[in-house]
């Protein structure tokens, strides 16, 4: 009976047809035309089969009393009438059950096939997907031939590498110039590590020579001549580069002036592995095979980049190229490379603002104002005869020309002043570089006045700047210049120490323990005498080794921006030391260890645990950022924790502070965190910071950042591709993603916080929406995570080093009177 009451209903919802039609008349219908069931709503594939089953269970049930079926279901006694007629028609019914059987298994089977041709076909598309990603891994291991190895001795001269790791089964770590290294162990055994999760290593911050525009300007280039097709080839095989496609084309065209050729023969080493290089070559004829190890990768037969990476800072080749037969290779030096860059960039610049000084309506701003307003010009371009203003039409562009004429015409008008389109337009003069026009657009008056064609064959390059970022841009400089202090640090004099560090000497500091190791010195855990209630961190740099890296400005930099620093969310300078082999920093302790300890703890944190320490650092940066003060090498490395759980930013040897306007162009800073404009030498200023702050919230909630490689080259292309292209992990909420997208802009003036609030526009977005920013300066909101210790020597949250064995040699030049 279940199953009689269940099917019941399925054929009172069914076409009318099914009720009112006897057994008996659905026979004779089917014995003479089956496709009149289908004319009167009877579709097997729903109807028969619970027709067929409702009949079924009238014969097995057959027993029942009809009484007792009229009362639990009045709609069955309308078929008992047709009991007599199913077991006449008893052969009829066995036929609708077996049509019916056959027909589920058909449609089943259907179904089957469809669904195995769908998973062939997704199967097909995998393993297309697969093979392709084979073929990237498969180049990856020879393409970029100059990945540098992350272990330099001292004496190797030029490069930065911060933070290097020791491999994992000594607990050493191995840091750089700028790591104030507190905390490495990530002792807290409250989380219990899942080997499945995916973790990366520590970030490494490195660092070129810095360069100044003097110099840039200075530096003479040296052109060679080449044939129209070796050119072509070697612009080939740039563009063809990940890394160096990126390169506009007048610097392009400069690169392949000033390359040279070098000759080679079979069997000669063009590149040994281990080496140092500051060359980038491109294969112009012969072979060559890529070998690592002693195993052979790849061979090279066509244009190709080498080298790439040591373009950028001077590295250690990863792998050895060898000639198979004799050839041509085409080569650049690093410095001549980076001042092409930097010199296109810096005169494309100058010209920007020699326009805009030429206009009336900029020519009483200030440079600092007028070099800000040049950063927001657009380039466009339009082709001959293409109309870039209309006479009539509205806009909120103004425009100067860069390159190019334009024609101006004007349409008579009507007395009533209406333009008369009938008539032929007046030509009224022709406008070249340097000149500009639709300023108008600039003070609210969007009506244009006149037609402006593109003429020539080439057509006209403009640099447009509309009124909404002109607007902005003005209202905020004004602000701007009343928040930044343009004051810059001023000569150490004993005063500038609190007091209870100003009678303080050297003899007075007691080596307790050991916080950290590296290529550059030391970080000791000190006390002042024998009061051990109260403890410091002592950071001691070799000064042998920051002469041979040609790294004294940094060091410098770091020294007097953290003099003057007081800030509850930056790591406190107290007071500083030097003799014969070092130059040290008296700094204030985190016992809580760094935030990348703890990260690699947790995996990522949750996003409560994200918004307490993005806040951290946006109060530290909006600190520096208010002075002008770009600090360049944020990541969770650089951040420490105090005992209460809050951070504090360390390790000042990348910040610099910038005169208002301007921008500074030394590579630096750690691959992952780099933004667009530093890799390709653009010249950079604060709003890197606010690149790399979107990264760092990226990371914090995901584990990873979100441009990472094992491969550096492979990492700064994918830096270059922008965050449009990033796959956000599904965990991450869209109000985080935004904020992300937003820090990272690649256009610098338009990344989130520029404005004339600067970071503390951060607090109004959506993403931060009630968190208690007035309890975090105030210091009574709770932590995410509290670094408890015992006492002031208790190093829980950091690793063991081994004692110093080696003296470094004397430095006595006296670059470090400062100290």
């Amino acid at each position: 009976m279940r199953i009689l009451l269940d099917v019941h209903p399925l054929i009172r919802c069914g076409p009318e047809p099914i009720i009112t039609t006897s057994l008996l008349q659905l026979k004779r219908m089917y014995e003479r035309n089956p496709k009149q069931l289908y004319a009167a709503g009877i579709y097997p594939n729903v109807y028969n089969r619970a027709i067929a089953a409702y009949f079924s269970e009238i014969i097995i049930n057959m027993g029942q009393s009809a009484k007792y079926l009229c009362h639990k279901q009045p709609f069955t006694f309308y078929y008992l009438n047709y009991l007599n007629e199913i077991f006449i028609n008893a052969k009829f019914i066995h036929m609708i059950l077996k049509y019916c059987d056959c027909f589920k298994m058909h449609t089943k089977c259907q179904n089957e096939i469809q669904q195995q041709q769908a998973l062939i076909i997704q199967l097909q598309e995998d393993l297309v997907d697969k093979n392709k990603r084979i073929s990237e891994l498969s180049g990856l291991l020879d393409k970029y031939q100059s990945v540098f190895n992350q272990s330099p001795s001292l004496s190797t001269p030029v490069t930065v590498i911060k933070g290097q790791i020791q491999p994992q089964q000594s607990r050493e770590r191995q840091l750089g110039l700028n790591d104030v290294v507190f905390g490495f162990g990530g002792n807290d055994q409250s989380h219990v590590h899942d080997p499945t999760v995916q973790t990366r290593k520590r970030g490494i911050g490195i660092s070129a020579e810095p360069q100044n525009e003097d110099e840039i300007q200075s530096k003479e280039l040296k052109s060679y001549p080449k044939s129209e097709d070796v050119r072509k080839l070697i612009k080939g095989a740039i563009l063809e580069n990940d890394f160096m496609n990126h390169i506009a084309s007048s610097q392009l065209s400069q690169l392949v002036d000033c390359m040279y050729s070098i000759e080679f023969t079979a069997g000669e080493m063009i590149i040994t592995e281990g080496d140092y290089g500051s060359l980038v070559y491109v294969l112009g004829e012969g072979q060559l095979e890529i070998s690592k190890d002693g195993r052979k990768l790849r061979v090279l037969d066509r244009p190709t980049v080498l080298g790439e990476l040591a373009v950028l800072y001077n590295c250690t080749r990863t792998a050895s190229v060898k000639a198979i037969t004799n050839g041509t290779l085409w080569a650049i030096d690093r410095t001549s490379f980076q001042t092409i860059l930097m010199r296109d960039h810096l005169q494309k610049h100058n010209d920007y603002i020699t326009f805009l000084k030429s206009v009336p309506t900029f020519s009483n701003l200030p440079d600092s104002t007028i070099s800000k307003l040049a950063d927001q010009l657009n380039e466009v371009t339009y082709r001959p005869n293409e109309y870039i203003i209309r006479q009539g039409a509205r806009g909120d562009n103004f425009y100067i020309i860069a390159d190019g004429h334009v024609k101006v015409t004007i349409y008579p008008t009507t007395e009533n002043g209406v333009i008369d389109r009938t008539k032929e337009p007046q030509f009224v003069r022709t406008l070249g570089r340097g000149d500009w026009f639709g300023e108008k657009a600039l003070t609210g008056d969007n009506l244009r006045t006149a037609n402006i064609i593109a003429t020539g064959d080439e057509g006209v390059t403009c640099l447009a700047l509309d009124l909404e970022s002109y607007s902005l841009l003005i209202a905020d400089l004004a602000a701007l210049k009343r928040r930044y202090s343009q004051e810059k640090p001023q000569e150490t004099t004993i005063e500038e120490y609190k007091p209870e560090f100003q009678n303080l000497q050297f003899q007075d500091l007691k080596i307790m323990s050991t916080l950290g190791s590296g290529g550059f010195g030391r970080v000791e855990l000190v006390s002042i005498g024998s009061d051990k209630t109260k403890t410091y961190a002592l950071k001691k740099m070799r000064k042998q080794h920051i002469i041979e890296t040609k790294q004294e400005e940094h060091v410098i930099n770091e020294r007097n921006i953290m003099l003057h620093t007081d800030c509850d969310f930056i790591v406190r300078l107290c007071k500083t030391f030097r003799d014969n082999k070092y130059v040290y920093l008296l700094l204030e302790v985190c016992l809580g260890g760094e935030l990348w300890s703890l990260l690699k703890d947790k995996y990522f944190f949750t996003e409560q645990a994200t918004q307490f320490y993005v806040a951290c650092v946006v109060e530290a940066l909006d600190y520096l950022h208010r002075k002008n003060i770009v600090y360049r090498d944020l990541k969770p490395e650089n951040i420490m924790l105090d005992t209460q759980g809050y951070c504090k930013l360390t390790d000042l040897g990348f910040a610099k502070q910038l005169p208002y306007g301007a921008k500074t162009w030394t590579f630096c800073g750690t691959p992952e965190y780099m933004a667009p404009e530093v890799i390709l030498n653009k010249g950079h200023d604060i709003a890197v910071d606010h690149w790399s702050l979107g990264v760092l919230l990226f990371e914090l909630l995901t584990g990873l950042p979100p441009f990472e490689s094992p491969d550096t080259m492979r990492t700064y292309g994918i830096i270059l591709k922008g965050i449009d292209a990033v796959n956000f992990p599904t965990r991450m909420s869209k109000n985080a993603q935004s904020l992300v997208k937003k820090l990272c802009r690649e256009n610098p003036t338009e990344r989130y916080g520029i404005g004339k609030e600067g970071l503390r526009e951060i607090e109004r977005h959506v993403w931060f929406e009630g968190f208690d920013w007035v309890g975090l300066r105030k210091r009574v909101l709770k932590a995410p995570y509290e670094r408890q210790v015992t006492s002031q020597s208790d190093l829980r949250h950091f690793d063991e080093y081994p004692e110093e064995t080696e003296e470094p040699e004397d430095e006595t030049s006296g670059w470090d009177e400062s100290f």
